[in-house]
């Protein structure tokens, strides 16, 4: 679709005659493709009234100009009225030149201005559009100038279909702004195609619109397809551009470097992008304080940077800027807005600290500690309660001795002198320091030198003082075997200021042991008692207390180093050794000796006893190193507990006799082993240890178990008969034990125990059954309850046999596995034969350590 044109109309001659009228007065430019522009007839100032595409005519156009001073035309070819312009005929033009400086090309375009009120006549009056060759059915841009102000219904253009020659045609347009929201916006005359727009259009709202148009015949034939008709609004410059903010806060570091950076604004503009509408131009309106100019602004970021070094928080440390934003690149006639932007200015270490005064003056007692004996003040111009502000006081020169110390008071910033030592007139009257001053934080300023310094004089007052224990800690030798009585220097002290030890008085506060007495007059200490190196550890330490006349004091301590003599002899201190005979042939043992090392080893090792004694045919010794020995049986003794005398003699024959206790074992480690020796009181009683006194309470209280089955068993045997054994012996419970190390496999029988020897089986009829198997040194004793026992061994070679047991109470069996003859012994014993075998094996199990297991 296209807008229909008369021909032969009025505007076609008018437009002939501007063109030939222009290219006589522009014979050097080349025409390009005229633009018509439907407008009003009053044009408001300042007004938007169309685009031209000069890229379309011109691409490297550098000048813009317009023939007629009533309007401006902008680099995106936008074209806008000076003022009010009222157009006195329908039609009205201009010219807008282009040109290009370096190739000195220029070209121009007609632009034709047409009344509203023309091209509806136009319109209304064509009558034989349709018989035009080319094609009228196709999509055809349109626009609609944003806010436009009419007359409406605004005449937008016209569509047409070629097939209108042949048929009755009828047009009819949907979409948004037509029956979808906004609704009634835009219309179609059924018989002509005109498009017409009823009401101003924001864009910002509504950038386009997409209608669909139709052509039908009356009786409902669509000859064309349906039609995609697009309308465009058209940006007008209706509103301006807005900070992000209303307020900005930036900070920067005084003394930047011109082109810091210091912030960056931003603004929005909700017209067209890509357009002079929306392109922004920043820009600082006022600087408050104005002088000196310390900030700029890029006119297309918005970034604020430095443009001097001159900030100086201690002068001014805050700024305003009044900063602008306008569209249309900041030409006159564009839109802007204004914010305000506070910047603050950082504070740096860029000045000293400097003292108050140059000299100072103290004083203080001679012997004063802790004390706090001048305060010294600095002037610093950076921001107070910071790293820049707080100051960092040190004592340069006259301190080598420790005696003083410097602090800064956190609230008054001031620097602290203190005595942290005591002072001594007698040795120095005066002491200079040389202190300085710092800031925490590090200097960046241009002076050279970064600590500001000042002197202290500090006089020391003279103070009578008491009697002066230096050094506090003084020793004497003595030998550990001098006699009683002997009397060697002791401690002294003196007055400070004479040098002297007259006049003071001197007395002991701590003697551990007693040992010295301390001479009052003159500190010579007497040996009072036998002194022993070993028992002091080579130094034995006494307090001392020096007085004078007035009664002042000092403290000190005398250290006797006790020098040693070879009055001991080696000792061996594990004196009890244990050997796990089935692993073991012998132990080693280690002596020592408690004189210095010039007394002590190499040691010799011998066994005590004379050429025949028995220790020396059932022991020796062997050397292992300077200070042990190996101990070694020589036969095979049995298990328990020998004393075997040792002497062990030092390298200067200094000898010592150990009565060691030597305990073999059936054991695999020594911990393993269960013999525990018996302990004895110093007045000769025997103190039996905890697991003797278990072992003999357990053996007790098996013993009145046996007792009393044998009492249970003897009195219910008498009265019941025997049972044979029942039929099914798969359904009775046996409890089995097996014995598989060679050895005598007994059971012994005593009223009703049954007796079983090696190589044969017995069984006694009775109510309890004891068996004791002893094999490879275990002993196991079994307690059967019930009625009659049987005892059914299975002989195999080795002599392994088996012994089983039935829960239930009737008559047992004694069979073979083999199929054997089975030998049966009623044996009965008294309780008399029976005690006399049982109590000595008892007893010789508890010793052995071996376990007795009751089933």
């Amino acid at each position: 679709m296209a807008p229909a044109r008369a021909p032969g109309s009025p505007s076609g001659a008018l437009c002939r005659q501007l063109l030939l009228t222009l290219a006589i007065l522009t014979f050097a430019c080349d025409a390009c493709k005229t633009v018509t522009l439907h407008v009003p007839a009053k044009l408001d100032a300042e007004k938007f009234i169309g685009r031209v595409n000069l890229k379309e005519c011109f691409k490297s156009a550098t000048l813009i100009h317009s023939s007629d001073p009533d309007f401006q035309i902008l680099e995106d070819g936008s074209v806008y009225t000076t003022h009010t312009i009222l157009l006195s005929s329908e039609k009205s033009s201009f010219t807008i030149l282009l040109s290009n400086t370096e190739t000195q090309e220029e070209k121009e375009i007609l632009v034709l201005l047409e009344h509203q009120t023309k091209v509806l006549k136009k319109r209304h009056s064509q009558e034989k559009v349709l018989r035009r060759a080319k094609r009228r059915w196709a999509p055809i841009p349109c626009s609609v100038p944003e806010n436009s102000l009419g007359p409406f219904p605004l005449f937008l253009q016209q569509i047409q279909s070629d097939t209108a020659q042949n048929y009755t045609i009828y047009y009819s347009i949907s979409g948004p702004g037509v029956d979808k929201e906004p609704r009634n916006l835009f219309y179609v005359e059924r018989d002509t195609g005109n498009l017409f727009c009823t009401a101003s259009i924001d864009r910002e709202t509504y950038p386009l619109f997409e209608l669909v148009a139709f052509a039908t015949t009356p009786d409902g034939y669509t000859p064309e397809y349906p039609l995609t008709l697009v309308i465009r609004i058209e940006d007008e410059n209706d509103n301006a551009p807005i900070f992000t903010e209303t307020s900005y806060s930036f900070e920067v570091f005084e003394n930047s470097k011109v082109g810091t950076t210091v912030g960056q604004v931003c603004a929005t503009d909700q017209d067209e992008p890509d357009t002079l509408h929306t392109r922004l131009k920043y820009s600082i309106i006022e600087q408050f304080p104005a002088l000196p100019t310390l900030f700029s602004m890029h006119p297309t970021t918005g970034v604020i940077t430095t443009s001097s070094s001159q900030l100086d928080r201690e002068l001014i440390d805050k700024y305003q800027l009044k900063i602008k934003v306008q569209d249309m690149d900041g030409q006159y006639f564009g839109l802007q807005t204004t914010a305000i932007c506070i910047i603050n200015i950082e504070d740096v270490n860029d000045n000293l600290p400097t003292f108050t005064r140059s000299s100072y003056v103290a004083s203080v007692e001679e012997n004063r500690i802790d004390v706090e004996i001048l305060r010294v003040a600095v002037r610093d111009k950076d921001l107070i309660n910071t790293a820049n502000w707080r100051a960092n006081y040190t004592i340069l020169k006259g301190n080598e001795d420790g005696n003083f110390k410097i602090v800064t008071d956190s609230q008054t910033n001031e620097g602290v002198l203190c005595v942290v030592k005591p002072l001594n007139y007698e040795e120095k009257q005066q002491v200079t320091l040389e202190i300085g001053v710092v800031n925490e934080a590090p200097y960046t300023g241009t002076s050279r030198s970064t600590t500001n310094m000042a002197t202290v004089t500090v006089n020391v007052q003279n103070q009578d003082e008491g009697p002066e224990c230096d050094p506090q800690v003084q020793t004497v030798r003595i030998k550990e075997n001098v006699p009683v009585g002997t009397k060697t220097i002791g401690y002294k002290a003196y007055d400070p200021e004479t040098r002297s030890s007259s006049g003071i008085r001197y007395k002991k506060s701590s003697d551990p042991e007693g040992w010295v007495h301390v001479d009052k007059n003159s500190g010579v200490i007497t040996i009072l008692k036998r002194l022993d190196r070993e028992a002091r550890s080579g130094v034995y330490n006494i307090s001392i207390i020096a007085s004078d006349k007035d009664g002042r004091t000092c403290n000190g301590v005398l250290g006797i180093v006790l020098e040693d003599v070879n009055d001991n002899g080696p000792v061996i201190r594990q004196q009890t050794v244990v050997i796990c005979k089935t692993v073991m042939s012998s132990a080693e043992i280690v002596a020592v000796d408690p004189d210095e090392p010039i007394h002590g080893p190499p040691f010799d090792f011998s066994l005590e006893g004379v050429s025949d004694s028995e220790v020396l045919r059932m022991w020796r010794l062997t050397k292992v190193n300077d200070t042990a020995a190996r101990l070694s049986y020589l036969n095979d003794l049995r298990f328990g507990k020998y004393t075997v005398p040792v002497r062990v003699t030092d390298r200067l024959g200094q000898s010592l006799v150990t009565q060691l206790v030597v305990i073999l074992c059936d054991c695999v480690t020594p911990n393993d082993c269960s013999f525990r020796p018996v302990s004895r009181t110093s007045n000769g009683e025997v103190i039996l240890g905890k697991w003797a006194i278990l072992a003999m309470l357990l053996g007790i209280a098996l013993l009145f178990c046996i007792l009393f089955t044998l009492v249970c068993g003897a009195t219910t045997g008498a009265d019941k008969k025997p049972k044979v054994f029942p039929d099914d012996l798969a359904q009775q419970n046996l409890i089995v034990s097996n014995t598989e190390a060679p050895g005598d496999d007994k059971v012994y029988s005593t009223n009703d125990f049954t007796t079983h020897a090696v190589g044969g089986s017995a069984h006694g009829i009775g109510g309890t059954l004891g068996s004791r198997v002893k094999n490879g040194g275990q002993e196991t004793i079994e307690m059967v309850k019930g009625g009659h026992q049987t005892m059914e061994s299975c002989q195999e070679t080795g002599h392994h046999h088996t012994l089983e047991r039935c829960k239930e109470g009737g008559q047992h069996t004694l069979d073979s596995c083999r199929g054997g003859p089975v030998a049966t012994d009623n044996c009965k014993y008294t309780y008399s034969e029976w005690y006399t075998y049982t109590q000595p094996r008892l007893g010789e199990e508890s010793i052995r350590g071996h376990t007795l297991v009751k089933n």
